[in-house]
């Protein structure tokens, strides 16, 4: 993962804590994720959150008695989650903080988590080879018949945005690589005249069929695709309307997690989510390994 990508973080860190809380719009890709999690983690464990950040999902999880294990590349974000954990209260349920890239889990040895989460750093990763490399090894780190859940920005949702907010994007050429491979630069091209884009970093946009594949081929059993805001995508002024009703938002997060898994939504959203579940032992890895 790019040097790039850590910088964006590090610069966004206080962002990234609040992102998930910032309204009811946002919230969704917490709320369905938390669905899926309860669902289908183990009643007990050690968890890996690979790319999570400041800790929204490990002090919840640590909350509800999983042990954890939390790792990110972005040293300020593990900053705050130092800070986070403490304050929360959940200091002995996090075994410890890594900084580290999931493309390189060779600290870990083969089937040593329970579950394994990794919540958006495959949408950073541009080459090929190296979301093959993270595949393997968030695979060969978790235990045989554990489950997985990855999610990363949806294809779809891209264009969506593009349509919504970035029009200018349809007739601009530097953004021809998006349309045809899913690949969005922190940069134009190497022409010293391009402009930067400050507002995003680098990052990859799967189509659903294509994160499903990643996964089968290396021995996981789909669980589950689901859209991460569901019904509600994009509709960001009707949503954060009914998150003011607390009864109408009840009955409308009912209906949304009801339908946010049907394969006629789910590459519709700004993120999907996979859930799947290893049914065969992966012993590919690096030579350092710690037992």
């Amino acid at each position: 993962m790019s040097k790039t990508v850590k910088n964006w973080y590090d610069a966004r860190a206080e962002y990234e804590w609040t992102r998930l809380f910032q309204d009811g719009y946002h919230q969704l890709e917490y709320l369905v994720t938390m669905h899926f999690l309860v669902k289908y983690l183990p009643k007990k464990g050690l968890i890996l959150d690979a790319g999570g950040g400041p800790g929204r999902y490990t002090i919840e999880l640590a909350k509800r008695g999983y042990d954890i294990v939390l790792l990110d590349l972005s040293p300020r974000c593990l900053a705050i989650a130092k800070k986070e954990i403490k304050r929360a209260g959940v200091r002995d349920k996090v075994k410890d903080i890594v900084e580290g890239s999931v493309t390189d889990l060779s600290r870990f040895r083969n089937e040593f988590f329970d579950a394994t989460l990794c919540l958006g750093p495959f949408s950073h990763l541009l080459d090929k080879s190296e979301r093959a490399r993270a595949a393997m090894e968030l695979v060969r780190v978790t235990k045989k018949k554990s489950p997985l859940f990855i999610s990363v920005f949806n294809l779809y949702g891209a264009f969506k945005a593009v349509l919504f907010g970035h029009q200018d994007d349809l007739t601009d050429t530097f953004h021809k690589e998006l349309f045809t491979r899913g690949i969005h630069r922190s940069h134009y091209g190497q022409l010293k005249e391009a402009k930067r884009s400050a507002g995003e970093t680098d990052a990859y946009f799967f189509h659903p069929s294509e994160l499903k594949e990643l996964f089968e081929k290396i021995g996981v059993k789909t669980l589950t695709l689901a859209n991460c805001q569901g019904l509600s995508s994009f509709q960001y002024d009707a949503t954060n309307t009914l998150y003011k009703d607390k009864e109408k938002w009840s009955r409308w997060l009912v209906i949304l997690l009801q339908t946010c898994a049907d394969p006629y939504i789910i590459g519709d959203g700004n993120h999907l989510l996979y859930v799947g579940r290893k049914e065969k032992k992966v012993h590919k890895t690096s030579e350092r390994v710690k037992t």
